[in-house]
């Protein structure tokens, strides 16, 4: 986890969460995000900017410490990423990471060439000369590397600390400025030593203090809102799911009745979980939550549809429409809470400002089922205590609030629920068969302790019908596709190698259990070429 626990900080370690940052700049890397993260795990904050960020925005910013990201791109191309020149006269310490090293070399005087022989994957890496950058690692340490170009001069003041076989300079360093580059990715997890690399550069290098946890983010956040919303009304759309789930809890901790959460119910959520909702929101946490019924409406705008990307659609239109009704009859609010996290911030250029108050305004619904914009019509302000977190993160200051684990570590589940689990037409009969074989998924991986080992466990109906035979009758029903997978973020996947046992108890159970199901097949296909949900 990111977030650490330990004791509340001081009110001035508190006022240091955002000063007391690393900046990475991306120049359009797939482990910027990643590098990011890398760092909260010591307890220091850090952003995303772009490669475009002015010393002059830097300057204002005042970080601790500065990354420049890898990227796809050669430095001596004519089109290639470069970062404002003056950066290197802000005093500010500067680690390049693969790209982001070679754009160090090149714009302070160094060069950079196709190397005769790329280097991708696992690489040994010598340490010729240790340093605070090197402290702890281990010689020899294996690290990623991923590069076809190569510092083939240094710039003047620099000089090499570690080699592999095929890169002569691997690590370099102008200590006076304080400028380090490594040739490697010290973020991803096949690097070795990178996380003590990158700690190093966080404490020995750039001196930061340990200000980013859980204690301190939670007091800030109620703090933040408190001085945002003053006296005004807040809108909440509750799924049940982590993100909203600790939004509302900060959320009512910062402004007691002065939030309103609502929860829709559409109709394709699993079996008992709006009802668990409503109860444990109710007796545990004592928010109150306006419960909304919209089952029907969702169902009927689904009849005859099987296309799934006009499933999608449908549901995110009568969302959009009911979220409007409701929230006139409950209103009038001045702002939306929305469970935006950092990874939404950083991909996200849907920015809309209002030119009287230069505050966001929402367009998006993306803290109940992601499914689409709001009219632009409903003007309310957004207020978004989680947008400085990352997944991980948010689960952290979930479980230190207080959310049970069943929530905290909830598995991801669609915005449009189970009716993209259902492939074909939406049907009551369709929908209750996969929820009471939704249960029986849950209740035995739960039962067997594989539920945490997973990223995503779930049923899938087919609408399709095979022959079987049960109690020497013929049948003829629906089969069941069970889909369980391992992941480290959801962006590829690999299907779980379970014990049969299990496969084989659930099968049984859904077989014998749940009336119009007579076959269970188990799904092998990883992600890539298959996507995790079926629709």
């Amino acid at each position: 986890m990111t977030l650490q626990t330990e004791q509340p900080p001081t009110q001035s370690s508190t006022e240091r969460l955002d000063r007391q940052m690393i900046v990475i700049l991306d120049f359009g890397s797939q482990y910027s995000e990643l590098i990011a993260r890398r760092i909260r795990e010591t307890q220091v904050y850090s952003e995303v900017l772009s490669y475009r960020t002015t010393a002059e925005q830097l300057r204002q910013l005042s970080p601790k410490g500065i990354i420049l990201s890898g990227g796809p791109n050669s430095v001596y191309d004519s089109n290639a990423p470069h970062c404002d020149p003056e950066i290197w006269t802000l005093g500010i310490p500067i680690l390049g990471v693969c790209y982001g090293m070679q754009v160090m070399v090149q714009q302070l005087g160094g060069g950079v060439e196709r190397a005769e022989r790329g280097e991708y994957g696992k690489a040994a890496l010598i340490v010729d000369d240790a340093d605070s950058l090197f402290a702890e690692v281990v010689n020899g340490v294996t690290m990623w590397m991923s590069h076809g170009d190569s510092v083939t001069s240094l710039p003047e003041g620099f000089k090499c600390l570690a080699h592999t076989d095929n890169t002569p300079c691997a690590a370099i360093a102008d200590r006076t400025r304080q400028f380090y580059g490594v040739q490697f990715h010290p973020e991803v997890v096949h690097s070795l030593g990178g996380q003590v690399l990158l700690r190093n550069f966080v404490y020995q290098v750039c001196a930061c203090e340990p200000t980013w946890t859980t204690e301190a983010f939670v007091e800030e956040a109620i703090r933040e809102v408190k001085a945002r919303v003053g006296e005004k009304r807040v809108l909440l759309a509750l799924s049940g799911g982590v993100d909203s789930s600790t939004l509302a809890f900060l959320m009512y901790r910062a402004i007691g009745e002065q939030l309103t959460c609502m929860f829709i119910d559409q109709g394709f959520m699993r079996k008992g979980e709006p009802e668990r909702l409503l109860k444990l929101f109710k007796e545990q946490f004592h928010i109150p939550v306006e419960y909304v019924n919209a089952r029907d409406r969702f169902v009927s705008q689904l009849v005859g549809v099987t296309d799934p990307e006009d499933k999608r659609k449908r549901i995110g239109h009568e969302f959009i429409r009911v979220f409007e009704t409701e929230s006139k009859r409950l209103g009038p609010f001045d702002y939306l809470a929305q469970g935006t996290l950092y990874p939404d911030v950083i991909e996200s250029a849907d920015t809309n400002v209002d030119p009287q108050t230069g505050e966001r305004v929402a367009v998006k619904i993306k803290s109940h089922h992601n499914v689409g914009g709001l009219p632009k019509d409903l003007q309310f302000k957004l207020v978004e205590p989680l947008r400085k977190l990352f997944k991980d993160e948010v689960r952290k200051v979930g479980r230190s609030i207080g959310l049970p684990e069943e929530i905290v570590n909830r598995h991801p589940f669609p915005g449009p629920g189970l009716a993209i689990r259902i492939l074909g037409e939406i049907t009551d009969e369709r929908l209750n068969i996969l929820r009471d074989a939704d249960l029986i998924v849950r209740q035995e991986i739960n039962r067997s302790g594989t539920y945490h080992e997973l990223w995503q466990a779930f049923a899938v109906l087919l609408p399709v019908r095979s022959v079987g035979v049960m109690g020497d009758q013929r049948t003829y029903a629906y089969p069941i596709v069970l889909r369980f997978v391992t992941s480290e973020d959801g962006m590829t996947a690999d299907w779980a190698r379970v014990p049969y046992d299990l496969l084989e108890t659930i099968s049984n159970r859904i077989v014998n259990e749940v009336r119009g199901v007579n076959r269970v097949v188990y799904d092998i296909t990883s992600k890539p070429p298959g996507t995790i949900e079926w629709e």
